[in-house]
């Protein structure tokens, strides 16, 4: 089951806590941390690609109530910055789960080289959850993705199982194998040569709960949602994908989408219609970074 199919799960409202202030910019061929990267300020949150290090180190939001991991959803306008602006996030969820790959070798594409083909064409800033396992039967896609300075590269989970259930009819992973789980994604990133990697998670299908936030605390991860669902997962209709994104944006908004060409096949044609018709109305395409950072 592709994460985003549904509406997000609901959590406190509180849990998005102040966004720390970015730190100077980090030289692009320092190497990458192998430890977690800190949530309590972006000066502890190095990027954590295979490659290399972000060219800038990505804004994080402070840790919640109690140490739970914090949850980003939308950038409210404010008086000044990004979200000010009509600026909206982009967000495509590569999406493989642990188990699919015989279903791979079978010819099954989990990819999506043509949606990132248009993105690149019409030169939209845009942020990628990826899990490890995508990353993994991909490594070629993955690393082009993050050395592309208008991509960046997020967690999705290596298996893409769930973090609280129920949730789709996804697998359950147990609390005490959730900051496992991301950590091991974060390595397939490494190994692929991923770069551009920013300490953002977004949790397969949206569900997590107090639980599933306290357990993910070690990762020291920013927890990514969203306000606007696309609805492409298993949709057949382009135009009708396109209308959900439209009448879905607000200024801030951050949207979820899908990049995996067999269970999501009219996203690349739904986005030829969004980006020229959001152009059109005065917004800006972000990252989540940017956007996060205001």
């Amino acid at each position: 089951m592709l994460a985003g199919c549904g509406t997000p799960a609901a959590g406190p409202a509180d849990r998005a806590a102040q966004v720390a202030a970015p730190s100077p910019v980090a030289s692009p061929d320092a190497p990458a941390a192998s430890g977690p990267a800190g949530a309590s300020g972006a000066s502890e949150a190095p990027a954590r690609g295979g490659a290399g290090a972000a060219r800038r180190v990505p804004p994080t939001l402070a840790p919640g109530p109690g140490g739970l991991t914090p949850v980003f959803e939308r950038r409210a306008p404010l008086s000044g910055g990004a979200a000010a602006e009509k600026t909206v996030a982009l967000t495509f969820d590569a999406d493989m789960t642990a188990d699919q790959g015989p279903r791979a070798a079978g010819g099954e594409r989990f990819d999506n080289p043509a949606l990132i083909d248009t993105l690149r064409r019409l030169d939209v800033d845009a942020t990628v959850f990826m899990t490890g396992r995508w990353a993994e039967e991909y490594p070629d896609q993955a690393r082009s993705i993050g050395a592309d300075p208008r991509f960046e590269v997020a967690n999705h989970s290596y298996s893409h199982h769930a973090f609280r259930t129920p949730c789709y009819g996804l697998p359950t992973l147990g609390r005490a194998d959730m900051a496992a789980d991301v950590e091991r994604a974060f390595a397939a990133f490494r190994t692929a040569g991923v770069r551009n990697v920013v300490p953002y998670f977004r949790f397969p299908g949206g569900c997590y709960d107090d639980d599933a936030l306290r357990a993910l605390a070690p990762a020291k991860v920013t927890a990514v949602q969203w306000d606007v669902v696309g609805g492409d997962a298993f949709a057949k209709d382009a135009d009708a994908v396109a209308r959900q994104v439209l009448q879905g944006v607000r200024p801030g908004s951050v949207v979820v989408l899908h990049c995996t060409l067999s269970a999501a096949p009219v996203t690349e044609q739904a986005i030829r219609r969004v980006v020229p018709e959001l152009r059109a109305r005065g917004y800006r395409f972000v990252k989540v970074s940017e956007l996060m950072a205001g």
